[in-house]
């Protein structure tokens, strides 16, 4: 397989790909990983005729926290993202996620920025940042501008990215007080896309009421979906075995919309949401429960 002819540049600064990025438009296409990029464009999937190679550029990788934000560049591996330790205190859902991404071989070359700007709706990453409240920060000649995980995944491979955009660094808000996470998905060998998945944030106040609790499903929908159903359910009350049932089970029934597929079937599908939302909230808040 071969791609289709298409014209390359390296660019060493940021501004100098956003000048690319603006010239050719929609026509052009930045080139992060190239995970899922490169196998589309052999496939001939995806024909653009201009790469901007973003691996020369300095700044665009890093790992750094203020105290109240971790900062991530959207050009760091997925790899350097599951072996920090800045990552692993700071968000820890990231790090829970990350081993089941693929192999260890993808997480090496692929980038964050780059699975979050693919958008599958099968993929971990962008499920993790909406459960995680992300902010993700676009670049294009113009300045700056700051999108909301979920305002962010609009539709099937669909973002809030315009053409001469660029997603250059994720901010993902300090964890709340007696907070837990849990990541869970099933699929049929390690390293395929998953037939569903789900991850949890949880927090507790002293009295054991449940302060924050969301969901976020993957392969669930044409994008990742926040489980409405879970928050409006369990927050504001101590959850108990029953609670926690009724959340999973409302939030299989109305908050997402599984199609069925040559893997699995709709109603297959839901079932496995109920499933993982009662396990991913169950570990969460056994988490939580600790530091109460």
């Amino acid at each position: 397989m071969k791609p289709a002819p298409f014209e390359y540049f390296s660019p060493r600064t940021l501004d100098e790909a956003l000048a690319l990025l603006a010239e050719h438009g929609g026509d052009a296409k930045p080139l992060a990983g190239g995970q899922s990029l490169i196998p589309a464009m052999n496939f001939r999937l995806a024909t653009p005729a201009v790469l901007v190679d973003l691996n020369a550029i300095d700044g665009l990788s890093h790992i750094t926290n203020n105290g109240a934000t971790l900062r991530i560049g959207g050009m760091t591996r997925q790899r350097a993202l599951e072996r920090s330790d800045l990552v692993a205190h700071h968000a820890p859902l990231v790090s829970a996620a990350m081993p089941f991404i693929a192999h260890a071989a993808i997480r090496t070359r692929g980038t964050l920025g780059g699975s979050l700007a693919h958008a599958d709706p099968a993929a971990e990453l962008p499920a993790v940042m909406l459960a995680l409240e992300a902010r993700f920060i676009l670049h294009n000649r113009a300045g700056a501008r700051v999108v909301p995980a979920a305002d962010f995944f609009v539709g099937l491979f669909t973002t809030a990215i315009e053409p001469g955009d660029l997603l250059t660094e994720v901010e993902i808000p300090a964890s709340p007080a007696r907070s837990g996470v849990a990541f869970l998905e099933i699929s049929r060998r390690h390293g395929d896309f998953a037939l569903a998945g789900a991850a949890a944030v949880v927090a507790l106040d002293d009295a054991g009421r449940c302060t924050t609790a969301r969901v976020a499903f993957l392969s669930l929908g044409d994008r990742p979906v926040i489980a409405d159903h879970v928050t409006s359910t369990l927050v504001g009350q101590v959850p108990s075995a029953d609670a926690i049932r009724a959340a999973a089970e409302a939030a299989a029934a109305h908050d997402i919309d599984p199609t069925t597929d040559l893997h699995a079937s709709s109603a297959f599908r839901r079932q496995l949401a109920a499933v993982l939302t009662r396990r991913v909230l169950a570990r969460a808040l056994d988490e939580a429960r600790t530091l109460c």
